[in-house]
Formats: C-alpha cells, structure tokens, sequence
C-alpha cells in the first residue's frame, strides 16, 4: 500500500514552438498534414472501451478545402447512448476508488504523449478539421491542452491537502468524494485543447463522463480517445459519443444518473440545457452541477491616451486570429474620435497585407469559418452593415465559399451605439467600432457595459492610470477577464484562468482550481477519541 502524502510542484507552461522556415518543427508539422489530408479516417463511437458500427454515416470536410473529405463517423443512436450510461455507471466504483496519484499519473501521461509522440497528429487533425493555423493549432491542441493536464494535476494535490483544524480529542478531515452518476460533456468545435479539459478535468477527480463532442472537431478528439487509452485511462471512464446533439442531450437529460454538465458553447444551448434539467429536476438521485462556458461580445475600450500602434494591432489580433472563432475574440470596440483615423489607418494597412487561405499555407494569417452556416452567418452581418444608414463597412467586407468558407477581414464602423453588430455575437472575423467624444469616456464606458447581455473578456487601452483606474472600476462586471493594454484574447492555463458571468456563463475559471471542486462532493469526517459517556452539561445544576 502506498501511504506517500504527495504534492505535485506547480509546473511550467508547455512552450510554444515557432515553426520557422527550416526548423524542425515544420517538417515534422508538414508530414502529419499530409498523412492525414491522403487519407479518409474513419470515426467509431467508443463505448466501454469498444468501438461500435451503426447505421446512419456522416461525412466531415475541410473548412479550408470544403470538397475534401477528412473522415467518416458513425452516429449513436438512443440504444447507444443507453449503452455509454451503463458503461461509465459500471467504471464508476473502481475509478472512483483509484487513488487520486495514480489517476494524476494518467493524466501526466497523456500530457507527456501530446507534448511528444503526438503533438504533429493533433496538431495537424486541429489544423487541417477546425481550420487552425500552424501557431493557432500549437498554442490550443499542444501547449494548453497539455497545460490543463499538468496544472490540474498541481490543483487537484491543493484540494485534496485543504483539510480543517481539529481540537483536541477529535481528528477532522474532509474527502473529496467523486459524484454519484455520469458527467455529460459537450464540447466546441473551437479548442481541442477545451474538449479535452472539459472531459477529463471532472475524470481527474475520480468522475466518469460520456462525450458529445462538436461534429466539426471530431477528427481531433477522436484521436485524443486513442490518447487516452495508450496512456492507461481504463475502459468506461470516458465514452465517445458522435452524433445528434439533440438526441444524445435528451437520452442523458432523461437518465436518473445525471450528475453534471460540463459545457461550452452557445448561450441558448446552454440556457436549453438548464431548462431540461430544471423540468427533470424530480428524478435525478442528486442535483446535476451545471458548468458552462458560453457567449461573448468581447470589447476593446481605448482612452484617448492610448497608442495607436498597440490598439490596431490588439484589433488585428484579438478580432481576427481564428477568423474571431474564439469565445475571446474582440468583436467590439470603442475608440475616442481623436486617436480614430490613426487607428483606422494603421489597422487597413494590416489586413492589406493579411493573407486569407489554405491552413496549408504557411503565409496565411486568416483561414476559412467552421462551416457554411457560419460564413452565411457572418455575411448577413456585413450585408446588414452595407445596406444600412448606421453603419458602414470601412476595411474587409467580402466572402468567398467556392473551396472554402473565406470571409475576408472586417471592421464595421457604427454610427449608433446600439447597432446591431455592436451587439450581437457573430463568431466570425468582423468587429464593430464605436467613436466617441473624447470627453465622453465615462459616459461610454457606462454604455459598453450595458450594451451587452455577455460578460466574458475585455481589453482597456490607456497610458493614463487613473483612465485605466475608471475604465476598470465601470466595467468590474461586465468581463470575467479583463485585459490592460492587450488583447482581450490568450488565456493562459495558470496565468489567466478563463470563464465570465453574465450570459457568458457560471464563471467556473476552467484553468484553476475553482473548476476541479466543482467536480467534487466533499465529506466532512470527525472523530472522537473520548466520547461523551452522559447527556449532562456542566451548566445543568441547582446549586448557584
């Protein structure tokens, strides 16, 4: 029996690589795209640890490349995700009885995998299925993906350390208890690396999950499947379930069993799922924890004592890095009249030289929307913006969906606060810009804040403290990140842990450990070494 008390040191951040022309990176970047683009995979469910044929086919394409077929899943059907309850009912009790280092251990594992063996594979299956670039894939599918992994493993050694005082006589401590019954979790299309976390940070703390993940980031997860199995994850722990968001969300809403909801995604959905678990609230065994990440309508507020250089390029990166496909991304911004033809100026000039293209090409800045849903989308925004007396399209404002879902670069200038850009979430690559009267910072810090019913980040540019001071002290609630001279984008795991309020979601801060004790029931235990022997307080007497 291993009594070893253990603390995991805080790790470092899995570092970035450049990817520069004849590094070695890049060829090997070079030869997992290829290996993946001449081949068509095929995506099982797995259940139980076994992978499992239906009926009903679904075909997945390249954004970028909107003929290309990258692979072919298998859809569960509802006697499926009957069959992934029960398995990770069955997995329950012995993972739920693993000691905590030995679950820890598995993560390292898999962390160590991506880092090393895979990190082309998952790159590339981000790349080449989610529309990344080279950069955009490193930082999500390999560093923060392995970053959860590392720093989840250093807060779950905090939590379970955390223990009471205790008199003398008694001995106080607490458990961290898994919950009884199944995680449901339902995963973006956006990040590998939150597919990933949202999954196996409640597995972490002795959970069992099943996974709906995004049909447009199937190839990258299902790859991390393999992952998770070669590095020891025993069979049931996680199930893998393609398919029906619809139809696999009501067979789990349904099920007694449901013990969480781990979630990112839109803000309807979301508020979908609390409904259905609200009206099925009498047949759960416990209430279902509800964590959810969702919209945003992520801004840029810029004092007039900004300099122009840092927020054109805060605008370029934090509204197009990802074609703005980042709950993060800057889709708003409000610029005061004096530093806004500078700004403008600096910004056109940079999408000038922008590239829009393939993931493949390396000298692209900007690649192609998820899908065709969101490049129309995105250009009913910029239709609306062309036809309508209070806007005007002044950088960008076209689209190509021949090959792929490209929508070019674009900034929309509102000539009312309230336009309907300026407060909508798009998830493309469009912001919207407000100028203001310099004199009338406050008074539009105050309508940034309730111009949105989101409240996930924010960027305020300013040179002036006391600016800065205001801007903070006004927009307290309306991010749940917020960012000084910077773009609104870019959390860092243990930096930055990530999650807003408001219609952005529950502000769980996946990242840390505030999301990890979530996904616990803690028991508080006392003992006694000499009990009381009579029900007699010493203050019970006559005598005076």
């Amino acid at each position: 029996m291993n009594n070893t008390i253990f603390t995991f040191p805080k790790p470092e951040n899995e570092p970035v690589l450049g990817y520069k022309p004849g590094s070695a990176e890049r060829k090997e970047i070079r030869k997992a795209l290829e290996e993946l683009y001449a081949k068509t995979t095929t995506i099982y469910p797995v259940i139980g640890g076994k992978k499992v044929e239906t009926a009903d086919m679904g075909e997945i394409v390249m954004p970028t490349d909107n003929k290309h077929v990258l692979a072919r899943y298998y859809k569960v059907g509802e006697k499926e995700v009957k069959a992934a309850i029960e398995a990770s009912l069955q997995a329950h009790k012995e993972w739920a009885e693993t000691p905590w280092i030995d679950r820890a251990s598995i993560m390292l594992k898999i962390a160590t995998l991506i880092s090393g063996k895979y990190r082309w594979l998952i790159n590339a299956a981000t790349m080449l299925g989610q529309g990344k670039t080279t950069m955009q894939a490193e930082i999500d599918s390999a560093c923060e993906l392995v970053d959860f992994l590392r720093y989840n493993a250093y807060y779950a050694s905090q939590i379970y350390s955390d223990q009471p005082c205790s008199d003398k006589g008694t001995l106080n401590y607490v458990t961290y208890r898994p919950m009884e019954g199944f995680v449901f979790a339902i995963t973006p299309f956006n990040f590998t690396s939150i597919a990933s976390n949202l999954c196996l940070s409640p597995v972490l703390m002795g959970n069992v999950c099943i996974w709906k993940p995004s049909t447009t980031a199937m190839l990258s997860n299902y790859l991390l499947m393999d992952i998770y199995k070669e590095a020891g994850l025993p069979d049931g722990v996680v199930n893998f379930l393609p398919g029906s968001g619809a139809l696999i969300g009501n067979v789990a809403f349904a099920d007694p069993n449901l013990a969480g909801v781990h979630f990112t995604g839109s803000t309807g959905t979301f508020k979908g799922f609390w409904k259905s678990i609200g009206q099925n609230i009498d047949i759960y065994k416990t209430y279902p924890k509800i964590v959810g990440e969702t919209g945003g309508k992520d801004f840029i507020f810029v004092h007039k004592s900004a300099d122009a250089d840092q927020v054109a390029a805060a605008i370029v990166r934090g509204a197009f890095e990802f074609q703005g496909q980042k709950c993060s991304a800057a889709s708003r911004a409000y610029v005061p009249a004096s530093l806004w033809p500078a700004v403008k100026e600096k910004v056109a000039a940079m999408v000038a030289e922008i590239k829009v293209g393939d993931v493949r090409d390396f000298s692209a800045f900007v690649n192609a929307v998820i899908d065709e849903a969101s490049f129309d989308n995105c250009m009913r925004y910029i239709e609306h913006a062309k036809n309508s007396p209070d806007a005007e399209i002044v950088v960008g404002g076209t689209g190509d969906k021949s090959k792929g879902w490209f929508v070019q670069p674009t900034v929309i200038l509102a000539k009312k606060p309230d336009y309907k850009s300026m407060c909508e979430e798009i998830f493309g690559p469009i912001i919207t810009v407000y100028v203001y009267e310099d004199e009338k910072y406050e008074e539009t810090l105050h309508l940034c804040d309730q111009t949105s019913p989101y409240a996930l980040t924010g960027a305020i540019f300013s040179a002036d403290r006391k600016a800065l001071r205001t801007g903070a002290d006004i927009l307290k609630y309306a991010a749940g990140n917020i960012y000084y001279n910077d773009k609104p984008t870019g959390a860092v795991v243990g930096q930055q842990p990530f999650g807003g309020a408001r219609a952005s979601g529950t502000n769980d801060k996946a990242g840390s450990y505030l999301n990890l004790i979530r996904w616990t029931s803690p028991q508080a235990i006392k003992e006694t070494f000499d009990p009381a022997r009579d029900y007699k307080y010493p203050f019970i007497s006559d005598a005076e």
